[in-house]
């Protein structure tokens, strides 16, 4: 064959194969099987490699410079331990998300006993622990370090992001520990400052050297190249070079780009964000220009329960017919005509809900010489697209409806959702392997996102 690209995303529902001409720039083959993470994540990978051969006929060449991200096995864990929960504990909860990570815990001030319980119950990947400015407080940090080391074998991998002048003495702490002990610059070197690409880029690293090994995708290298990012990272980074453009090609402006899995729902915003009403103010820790936020309760396959909950509550259920009392009538696939219409609700649901918690939000404040109105988060009222990725969109027999969740209501004119965007959807699924293709070749792949993300 020619100049064949393979792209593989190890998910916690499906195993996902996309096939590219480099050359010619067109995307010839794309396959997904059940990924079978659980038992051996070759099982799958071979599955997919089999059925894309049947496709494309590749071979041995093509297999062995395939390239693969991952969120197979809950994805990259990671608790948040800071100082305040507003500044430190909050920019560590922003740089662990933006390096792809799922957040199981967030902790903020000295932790108690109960609480180093806890994270030791819930083995995370990875600690992230930062507090303090540069030159500010170093007890709590310290403290935290203190706690963190005592603790077994379950609490590995600890990255500390916060006050520098902390380090030596946490050094000290951690000295003749078994912990993997990694320094990052400050998330917050500054009261209102986020400085969030150091701890970005080590909490990466840490997933390709230590964690793959530990899920068992280290396995997979013996049949491809590598495992280059965690799915998010290479989903955000898409979403980026299609906002931005690349040299010599113009991008599309500020968007926002949904993806509706069955363990969650991710959000992706690539946008200033800055105030646009007249008379309001930004408060709180700025907001990266290019931001993901991950909803673990919002999957389609895993969460049905709490979706149909939230149903529940608003009053648009009415204009969708008949719901299903539990999840047991909705299978990973939807069968039949009340089940479609279910999922389609369900869907809608997941993606309005999300975006509700991304954005921003105004807030009325009234002081002794009258009321003010502050911004928290995000506007991205007036971005130009909204994009629609993941199964329950892409496959849905209504995206145009599933994705409308993601526009403002007259109803909610505090939340800052788009107001007039115009809607797109990733229609091959695609968007994992452009950000995988673009760490080698930006340009081929902003021409494939031009080719293959369409308006509805």
């Amino acid at each position: 064959m020619g100049n064949t690209g393979i792209f593989i995303d190890f998910g916690s529902t499906f195993t996902k194969m996309v096939a590219f001409d480099l050359d010619a720039e067109e995307l010839i083959a794309g396959v997904q099987v059940p990924s079978t993470v659980d038992s051996d994540i070759t099982i799958g990978l071979d599955q997919a490699f089999s059925l894309l051969a049947e496709d494309i006929g590749i071979g041995n060449a093509e297999r062995e410079q395939a390239v693969a991200c991952s969120s197979a096995a809950g994805g990259l864990r990671v608790i948040c331990v800071g100082l305040v929960s507003e500044f430190t504990t909050e920019a560590a909860r922003i740089a662990a998300l933006g390096a792809g990570a799922k957040i199981v815990g967030v902790y903020s001030f000295e932790l108690s006993d109960r609480e180093i319980a806890e994270i030791e119950e819930i083995r995370p990947d990875i600690v992230l622990l930062t507090g303090g400015t540069d030159g500010g407080n170093k007890k709590v940090i310290c403290h935290n370090a203190k706690a963190l080391a005592a603790t077994g074998p379950r609490v590995k991998n600890i990255v500390i992001a916060g006050n520098k002048s902390a380090y030596d003495a946490i050094r000290d702490i951690f000295a003749g520990t078994a912990k993997n002990l990694i320094f990052a610059k400050n998330v917050m070197p500054e009261i209102g400052v986020l400085d969030i690409e150091s701890s970005n880029r080590t909490i990466r690293e840490i997933f390709l050297r230590h964690i793959t090994d530990a899920k068992g995708i280290a396995k997979v290298k013996s049949k491809i190249r590598d495992v280059i990012m965690p799915t998010p990272s290479a989903v955000l980074a898409a979403a980026k070079l299609m906002a931005d453009g690349v040299s010599g090609t113009e991008g599309f402006g500020e968007l926002i780009l949904v993806d509706v899995g069955g363990a969650t729902t991710d959000v992706y915003s690539v946008a200033d964000g800055l105030p646009t009403r007249t008379g309001v103010n930004q408060v709180g820790l700025p907001e990266p220009y290019a931001k993901r936020t991950v909803e673990g309760d919002l999957g389609l396959v895993y969460n049905l329960a709490t979706l149909q909950e939230i149903s529940k509550s608003t009053s648009a259920t009415a204009n969708f017919g008949e719901f299903a009392s539990s999840s047991s009538e909705i299978g990973r696939v939807p069968v039949g005509e009340k089940q479609q219409q279910i999922h389609i609700w369900l869907s809608h649901l997941a993606v309005k809900t999300a975006v509700e918690r991304h954005v921003g939000r105004i807030e009325a404040r009234v002081f002794p010489n009258g009321e003010m109105y502050a911004q928290r988060g995000k506007d991205l009222g007036n971005v130009k697209w909204v994009v629609g990725s993941g199964g329950p969109i892409v496959f849905s027999r209504e995206p145009r409806l599933v994705l409308a969740g993601a526009l403002s209501q007259d109803g909610s004119p505090g939340l800052l959702k788009p107001k007039t965007a115009e809607l797109m959807i990733d229609k091959n699924y695609i968007m994992f392997a452009l950000g995988l293709l673009a760490q080698s070749d930006p340009i081929k792949a902003m021409n494939l996102i031009k080719k293959y993300v369409v308006k509805l």
